[in-house]
């Protein structure tokens, strides 16, 4: 499983729904580059169980990383139009209806592959058959990029393990504090604590008054 802290993010162009129902053909995390920060995370698959309720809330918490000048972007294996289906079902009935945010389509799972977080592996036998080993679906990868296109940040959970959001708009919160004030963020630093000047004497500083 690749580690891309501190690498460039994979670029890619992939089908994608946007704003709730439109379809467009070449979505690309490009078109932030310079402008915003991006958290862009991976989901299994569509018309599952936990998948929705992560959807959800990030969709809750869409306010909040928009104010923060924050793009959230969404993506598995499904086809566009499987997304677009599980956005026309309600939430009572399992369904994404009300996302707005975008969902990449990674059809052929390179998008997946290229972040790391593509479950199973493949390969061609002596027969020049397809043989895959796991189901070949997108963990639960999540990806922090800076407005220069860098990851900051990554957090991969196995199918199971549903993430938390406030979580990660702290992650977010800590990383725009180091890149304002050059001060780096200590253990449980929540926006609006002391943060800490990354000497010895900052770090003594901050160590004494907690």
């Amino acid at each position: 499983m690749a580690v891309l802290v501190g690498k460039k993010a994979p670029a890619f162009k992939a089908a994608a729904v946007v704003n709730g129902g439109e379809i467009v053909k070449d979505f690309s995390l490009n078109q932030y580059l310079g402008k915003n920060h991006v958290l862009f995370f991976f989901y299994p698959k569509d018309f599952t169980f936990v998948c929705p309720s992560e959807l959800h809330a990030f969709q809750e918490k869409l306010n909040e990383f928009e104010k923060r000048g924050v793009k959230v972007v969404a993506a598995s294996t499904d086809t566009p139009e499987s997304h677009w289906g599980w956005l026309q079902v309600s939430k009572d009935k399992g369904g994404i209806k009300g996302i707005t945010y975008p969902l990449i389509a990674d059809q052929t799972k390179t998008i997946a592959s290229n972040y790391g977080v593509l479950f199973g592996d493949y390969l061609y036998n002596e027969m020049d058959e397809l043989e895959a080993d796991g189901p070949m679906i997108a963990f639960r990868g999540l990806f922090l990029i800076d407005k220069e296109g860098i990851v900051q940040h990554q957090l991969v959970n196995h199918l199971p393990l549903g993430r938390n959001v406030d979580e990660a708009l702290r992650i977010v919160d800590a990383l725009q504090h180091h890149e304002e004030n050059g001060e780096v963020c200590p253990a449980n630093w929540t926006k609006g604590k002391t943060a800490m000047k990354e000497t010895f004497e900052g770090v003594a500083d901050y160590l004494s008054k907690h």
